[in-house]
């Protein structure tokens, strides 16, 4: 357990330290993204993104398993 939660601070503290180049990436603006845009309201509803995230981990802790 404590490797984990070590791990998961890296990740955190390296996606941190990447933000600037990881914003540009299309996260939340792909086909399939719901976005509602109102005078005083925007919702953003990223399936496609969820979904594409849900398999790269899927497939990571697959991997990692398989160790």
């Amino acid at each position: 357990m404590q490797r984990v939660l070590i791990l998961i601070g890296v990740l955190l503290l390296i996606a941190g330290l990447a933000w600037p180049w990881l914003s540009r990436l299309p996260f939340g603006r792909l086909p399939g993204d719901i976005v509602i845009e109102r005078e005083n309201f925007r919702l953003y509803f990223p399936i496609t993104s969820g979904l594409l995230v849900s398999l790269v981990l899927s497939l990571l802790l697959w991997w990692w398993s398989r160790k």
